[in-house]
C-alpha cells in the first residue's frame, strides 16, 4: 500500500500520468489513464491506500523494471475488464493453457478528457471473441463523482468519531460501435485489496456459491441463509461466484489495516432479468447454467498477494448496443468495535466475524 504523493511521483518517473480527484469530504482518488483505473483510494486523514498495489510501484527503480517487463502489468486498484472471460482472455479456447489480457483492453489506450465536473477516461478498442471469431469495436468510458458516507444519517457522531471514510461513485459505459450486434459482451469490474481478509457477500436467500476454479480450504467458506462468507487460506488462485437471482448487490471485504481494521464495500445494481454472460470455464455454453453476477477471488502466488471483489453488468449485443453501469465504493478504517458496528449496519448482521484467531459475534 502506497503513500499517495509517493505513488504519483513513482508513476511520473516512469512516464505514467495520474490525476488526483478530491471530493468535498476529503476522499482522494488517484486516477491513472494507463489501465484506466483508480489506483489509490485515501481518506482525508490518512496516507494509507485502501487498495492493493503492486509492490514494485513502491520505488522508481523497481517501477521502471515492472513496466519494462513483458505481459500484463498488474498495477492493482479498481479496474474494468470485459466478459465473457473465456472469449476475451483465452485466445485459444477451449484450450485454457494461454491466458492473456488483451493489451488493447488493459492497459488500453485510455484518453483523458476534462469535463466541468472532473475527468473522463475513454478507450476505443477492437477485440476478437475466441469462440465465434467475431470482431467487434467497442468504447469504454469511465467517470467518477463523490459518494457520501452511506451511514452519515444512520449513526450518532460518537459512533463515527474514530472511523475514517473514503468513497466514490463510478459510472462506466460500454458501447458497441461496429461488428456483430448479437455478440454478447459485458462490463466486468474488479477491485484489488490487501491479502489476509474475509469476503462478506449478502444474499436474498440461501445460495451455494459456484467454485469457478481452485481448491477451497476446509472451513474457508461458510453459507448461511442470507450471507456467504469466504476467508481464503489456501495458496494459489481460487474464485467463487454468486448467482444473480440471489445476490443482494452489496458486498464487502474486511481486513486488518495498520493498528485497526478496514472495510471496503461495493454497491452495484444486480438485474436477474439481465443477460450475464460470464460462466465458469468448464461449463461454457451449457444450456440452463445459472447466471452469476458477483465473484470473490483469492490470489496468493507469483502474480501477487491480494483479494478481488468482482462484479458483472448485463451484456450488450444480445439486447442493445449500450450499457451504463453505476457503482459506489465505500471504504472505512477504524477500531475493531467500530468496524463490527459498520458490518452489522451496512453489510449483514448474520453470522460471526473472525478477529485474528478469535471469533467475535456481530450481533
Amino acid at each position: 500500500m502506497s503513500n499517495c504523493n509517493n505513488l504519483r511521483t513513482v508513476l511520473s518517473s516512469t512516464g505514467k500520468a495520474s490525476e488526483l480527484f478530491v471530493s468535498s469530504d476529503g476522499s482522494r482518488l488517484l486516477l491513472v489513464p494507463y489501465g484506466g483505473r483508480v489506483l489509490g483510494l485515501y481518506s482525508r486523514l490518512n496516507e494509507e491506500n485502501f487498495y492493493w498495489t503492486h509492490p514494485d510501484l513502491a520505488s522508481a527503480d523497481t517501477a521502471q523494471g515492472f513496466f519494462r517487463s513483458n505481459g500484463w502489468h498488474n498495477m492493482g486498484g479498481d479496474r474494468t475488464w470485459l466478459a465473457p472471460e473465456i472469449d476475451i482472455f483465452f485466445p485459444d479456447f477451449p484450450r485454457t493453457d494461454v491466458y492473456r489480457p488483451p493489451p488493447q483492453l488493459d492497459p488500453g489506450g485510455y484518453q483523458l478528457v476534462r469535463t466541468a465536473n472532473g475527468v473522463r477516461f475513454v478507450n476505443r478498442l477492437e477485440i476478437t471473441l475466441s469462440r465465434s471469431g467475431s470482431k467487434i469495436e467497442l468504447e469504454i468510458a469511465k467517470t467518477w463523482v463523490p459518494a457520501s458516507n452511506p451511514l452519515r444519517r444512520e449513526s450518532t457522531q460518537s459512533q463515527l468519531n474514530d472511523i475514517e471514510y473514503a468513497g466514490y461513485t463510478q459510472e462506466t459505459s460500454l458501447t458497441l460501435l461496429a461488428g456483430n450486434d448479437t455478440a454478447p459482451v459485458g462490463i466486468w469490474n474488479l477491485l484489488q485489496l490487501p491479502h489476509g481478509g474475509e469476503f462478506l457477500l449478502p444474499t436474498y436467500a440461501q445460495s451455494e456459491p459456484k467454485i469457478y476454479f481452485g481448491s477451497i480450504g476446509p472451513g474457508d467458506l461458510r453459507v448461511t441463509e442470507h450471507l456467504v462468507r469466504y476467508r481464503p487460506s489456501t495458496f494459489g488462485i481460487q474464485k467463487i461466484g454468486i448467482r444473480a437471482v440471489a445476490a443482494a448487490g452489496r458486498f464487502a471485504y474486511l481486513y486488518p489495516s495498520g493498528n485497526g481494521w478496514a472495510l471496503v464495500a461495493r454497491n452495484c445494481f444486480v438485474n436477474p432479468s439481465g443477460e450475464y454472460v460470464d460462466v465458469p470455464w468448464d461449463s461454457a455454453g451449457l444450456i440452463g447454467e445459472p447466471v452469476y453476477s458477483l465473484q470473490a477471488c483469492n490470489v496468493d502466488n507469483e502474480l501477487g498477494h491480494f483479494s478481488e471483489l468482482e462484479y458483472h453488468a448485463p451484456a450488450i449485443g444480445l439486447s442493445g448496443k449500450l450499457a451504463v453501469d453505476v457503482t459506489q465504493v465505500w471504504a472505512f478504517r477504524g477500531s475493531w468495535e467500530s468496524l463490527r458496528w459498520l458490518v452489522r449496519n451496512l453489510v449483514s448482521a448474520e453470522g460471526e466475524v473472525a478477529q485474528g484467531n478469535e471469533v467475535s459475534s456481530l450481533s
